[in-house]
């Protein structure tokens, strides 16, 4: 049996597993990612540690497929951009990962690979048009087609969480992100944002708290808003909600239909439906396999 390092890179924590052909992870690891001590290259040590630790102990290791935050060319497994880790920027992250550890490897962009892995295994199995829309401390976005991810002319496609909603000058992050959500409750209970997180909100709205009722009821509305901006540009056939929202579908699923259905005309959303995210963190991970398997049969043909 052939076996696939899956590696979802993040700036906390590196996680990881061992899955085969059918994508299911037989085994399953985490280390820290220190990604702002170490930069980019402490993120190549690490990943190519974990690769040969599984070389060491199991035959028939084929391939590694890997996914980061960053804007990422799919092209050729290259970070364009990231942000938030030192040194990552312009890495040669797949060319370096495939010359240390001698099998193909793939790299794509966290929200990218999500999307696959939703579509392979998830919430939006066999959809020919699939939006996912990731939301936690951002918001992020991919679009799918025909089982394959759209990346744009700046490898940035999808991104959603930058679009400008009602006329102001915020974007949808500003307004859409559990960021959001924490801070109005934070306000209303005179706290600090960091006493809080979007799980908490949600569990204090269980309790009956007012003031996380009425901020997930806003929050809501604002992230319907970016689905209908979704639903009248690109007419998916599924929009599906990740990130830590996926949690919350019975505070959200009702008002986010509601909402969408007061923001976009029937015939424009009459064959799109929201659903929401199944495969939670392991998502990046089995995303990537599929795009590493994809990749592999394309190269077989040529």
């Amino acid at each position: 049996m052939s076996f696939y390092v899956c590696i979802d890179i993040g700036g906390t924590a590196i996680k990881y597993g061992l899955a085969g052909e059918n994508g299911v992870l037989a085994e399953r690891g985490e280390r820290p990612a220190l990604a702002r001590e170490e930069g980019g290259e402490g993120i190549l040590r690490k990943v190519i540690e974990i690769v040969h630790g599984y070389q060491a102990s199991h035959e028939h290791v084929k391939g590694i497929a890997i996914d980061t935050p960053g804007i990422v060319d799919a092209r050729d497994g290259s970070i364009v951009f990231a942000a938030n880790i030192p040194g990552y920027s312009g890495m040669k992250l797949q060319a370096r990962v495939t010359e240390a550890c001698g099998i193909p490897c793939i790299v794509e962009n966290d929200v990218n690979a999500a999307i696959a892995g939703e579509y392979w295994k998830g919430a939006g199995k066999g959809a020919e048009t699939l939006f996912m829309i990731t939301v936690g401390t951002g918001v992020g976005g991919a679009f799918l087609w025909n089982g394959n991810v759209l990346h744009g002319a700046s490898h940035a496609a999808g991104e959603v969480g930058f679009l400008r909603l009602h006329g102001e000058k915020r974007i949808f992050e500003d307004i859409g992100s559990t960021r959001a959500l924490v801070e109005q409750v934070a306000v209303a209970h005179h706290v600090s944002p960091a006493a809080l997180d979007g799980r908490e909100v949600f569990r204090m709205a269980e309790d009956g708290d007012e003031a996380a009722i009425a901020a997930i009821h806003e929050f809501a509305a604002n992230l319907a808003e970016g689905i209908a901006q979704v639903c009248c540009l690109l007419n998916p056939e599924v929009i599906a909600l990740g990130g830590g929202v996926s949690e919350q579908k019975k505070w959200l699923k009702a008002p986010l239909q509601s909402n969408v259905e007061e923001m976009v005309v029937p015939s424009m959303r009459a064959n799109t439906r929201i659903e929401f995210a199944e495969l939670g963190n392991d998502a990046g991970m089995i995303g990537a396999l599929y795009l590493l398997l994809q990749r592999m049969k394309e190269t077989e043909r040529v």
